[in-house]
């Protein structure tokens, strides 16, 4: 028997399952199965699925998405942090910003720092704004520091963040190296290789939530890297990080942080790939999974990239990662009633561990899934391809409970359920359209996740998105989307200067040494070849608050790069601004550089042409917001470009299953992609 020989492999961890998608190039043959993830111990999960391919040798890379970092921060499960900063500075963490969550709320009180008060210390000498040494760095008092945190004993590690540091950081590295001698196994952090940007809180909460995750991550990773070694992926895996880029195991556990927004990266890759692929411009991403929602946009087919994240109201983590919104809403998210008798779906998620209760695994609470399951939208016999039975009459018994608590039909019970969580999914939504300034009319909903295609018809209908699309695979599109990645470096630095005393030549050297530092960072993990760096600068007017970010397309600032920069930020804000200020001084900020490590991708076979021959290959009784239909029901893997599908429907696949609504329609592209509409 020949063996297919599968070159890349993408792996997802989610919180109820474990993803995989494998593509072999020479067959160009896509394969992609799910697992149940072992929420204590998330490698074990990826092993067993693993088991599933006949011939790891044959792996020539895997990528892995994961959770891990993003779980630490959630549940506050990081090390006990010491922070270490210039004299009068300690509370910098628990000032924040002059903000309030609730402006007319006395009670409310500031989000917890990731580091305790009494774990604060100070350290004389300082770095002034202009970078001169104001005073002298006492390293005795270093000194001094370090055997106090040894004494203490519960230390898991350190963050240091000096004032001005991303100006001169040689007070900032000097007590980073003799922490490093005092304290060798010591994980520290400093803000400089972090985040060398101004605004002091948010460099140093950055800072904190980075050696935060250190041991946490490097444990967790160093277990994974043995199993791996074990079966001989090793050297062959990476793993993906908040930006959507590719990093080594080493290289991720180095800077945890960079791994806040690990596993929902994957989708928006994908679904930029699918932008190219369809000529479809504008989308926005519709992850739906068994614990979690993840929304994004990919505008002019560019996903958004912010560095203006907080993983809780008011503690940023300022690194560069992909524009995602994620809300505890998904298959497993439990009803339960509140105090005034009301309906509520999720936070609280029933995970794999025990499950939704048609899994059968002990679960007693009624779930987004156990509402579908009563409703007809998923086959108990069909789940996960018929690999996993559902228990249909615990899914009665479950939503059961909670109709008669209201007094409810079940099904009257199991509609409303669906429909709250999909008011909570379409806030999510919101938040990247209409908050970010977006139309949704301009926009295609794309639907991923296993549950997303159950779900993504109710969101057009009440978003007012005209058009869905249903990717291949969507239960697996993140893991799609990971063996689509690039690796990815991203560098920035505060470089402040007035266009008025502009230096050219510091400048230059600025971006220099950012683009060397990026590039290393590429070489350093094996990438040598095909690398693309892009160059961009946020600058303001002078007095202004906010900046926007310019493309530089030049390698140094001589008098010709340098006018046009100014010109193009005239342009942009009148833009953005409805107006410009020709004339007045302009600021430089921020330098941003990204370097890529361009791979191949995957190359999606067209389907052949329908023969207008399609017919369903069975018919079962579904409750829609009307009443209950016979809607037809396909088997995708059947379909051909331009088979045309009218609702009532379902389109059944391994993964996951596309419910189409009375009024609304399907017709399939060229690579199988279901494109909805009313």
């Amino acid at each position: 028997m020949e063996v297919i020989v599968r070159k890349l492999i993408g792996i997802d961890i989610g919180g109820t399952f474990t993803d995989f998608v494998t593509y072999d190039p020479a067959s160009n043959k896509i394969d992609n199965w799910k697992n149940l993830t072992t929420p204590s111990e998330p490698i074990k999960g990826v092993m067993q699925g693993l088991e599933k391919m006949d011939n790891l040798e044959s792996v020539e890379k895997a990528r892995l998405g994961t959770t891990i970092a993003t779980n630490a921060l959630l549940t506050r499960g990081g090390a006990n942090v010491a922070y270490i900063t210039t004299t009068g500075f300690r509370d910098i963490p628990f000032i924040q910003r002059g903000n309030r969550k609730a402006h007319y709320d006395i009670t409310w009180i500031k989000t917890r720092p990731f580091v305790e008060r009494e774990n604060c210390l100070e350290i004389e000498g300082r770095i002034t704004a202009s970078g001169e040494e104001w005073a002298p760095l006492n390293e005795d008092a270093v000194r001094e520091l370090a055997e106090k945190i040894r004494q203490n004993g519960t230390i898991e590690a350190i963050a240091i963040c000096t004032l001005f540091s991303y100006v001169d950081a040689k007070h900032e590295q000097r007590i980073r190296d003799i922490l490093a001698e005092e304290l060798p196994d010591m994980p520290l952090s400093i803000s400089y290789d972090v985040l060398p940007k101004w605004k002091e809180y948010d460099r140093a909460s950055t800072t904190i939530a980075d050696a935060y995750l250190k041991p946490v991550v490097a444990e967790n990773f160093r277990k994974m890297q043995a199993r791996f070694d074990e079966n001989g992926l090793g050297k062959k895996i990476g793993v993906i990080k908040s930006n959507g880029g590719e990093a080594t195991l080493a290289s991720a556990a180095d800077s945890p942080v960079q791994m806040a927004l690990s596993g929902p990266t994957g989708a928006v890759v994908a679904t930029r790939i699918m932008s190219e692929l369809t000529g479809i411009k504008n989308l926005v991403v519709f992850d739906m999974g068994g614990t979690s929602t993840d929304c994004s946009t990919v505008v002019d087919s560019q996903e958004q990239v912010t560095t203006d994240f907080e993983i809780e109201w008011g503690i940023p983590i300022q690194i560069p990662m992909i524009d995602i919104n994620t809300i505890g809403a998904g298959g497993g998210s439990i009803a339960w009633i509140d105090k005034g008798g009301m309906l509520r779906m999720g936070p609280q998620s029933a995970s794999a561990d025990p499950g939704p209760a048609c899994y059968g695994r002990g679960g007693q609470d009624a779930t987004v899934t156990d509402a579908n399951v009563v409703l007809g939208r998923i086959s108990p016999d069909n789940f996960l391809g018929g690999e996993m039975a559902l228990d249909s009459d615990a899914s009665h018994a479950a939503v059961g409970r909670i109709a008669d608590e209201l007094g409810m039909k079940v099904d009257e019970c199991a509609y409303a359920m669906v429909q709250i969580a999909n008011n909570n999914m379409l806030g999510a939504l919101r938040a990247v359209l209409l908050q970010r300034g977006l139309d949704p009319r301009d926009f295609t909903l794309v639907a991923s996740g296993g549950a997303g295609p159950v779900h993504v018809c109710d969101l057009m209908d009440i978003s007012g998105i005209p058009q869905g699309l249903v990717p291949n695979f969507p239960g697996q599109f993140s893991a799609f989307g990971f063996i689509m990645t690039d690796a990815r470096v991203d560098r920035h630095r505060t470089v402040q200067q007035a266009s008025n005393f502009f230096d050219g030549e510091r400048a230059t050297a600025a971006m220099a040494e950012l683009v060397k530092d990026a590039i290393k960072e590429l070489n350093d993990q094996g990438y040598t070849d095909r690398i693309e760096v892009t160059r961009s600068i946020e600058a303001r007017y002078l007095g202004q608050n906010h900046e926007l970010e310019l493309n530089f397309n030049g390698e140094e600032f001589n008098d010709e790069t340098i006018e046009k920069m100014w010109e193009d930020f005239h342009k942009q804000h009148e833009a953005r601004h409805g107006f410009a200020i020709p004339g007045e001084t302009i600021e430089t900020v921020n330098f941003k550089v990204v370097a890529v490590a361009v791979s191949d991708k995957p190359v999606m076979p067209e389907l052949p042409k329908t023969d207008g021959k399609l017919t369903p290959k069975s018919k079962r009784q579904v409750r829609f917001k009307d009443d209950w239909h016979e809607a037809a029901v396909y088997d995708r893997s059947k379909l051909r470009q331009g088979d045309e599908i009218a609702g009532p429907a379902l389109v059944e696949e391994s993964a996951s299953v596309t419910i189409l609504q009375p009024d609304q329609r399907i017709v399939v592209d060229r690579i199988g992609n279901l494109i909805i509409s009313a």
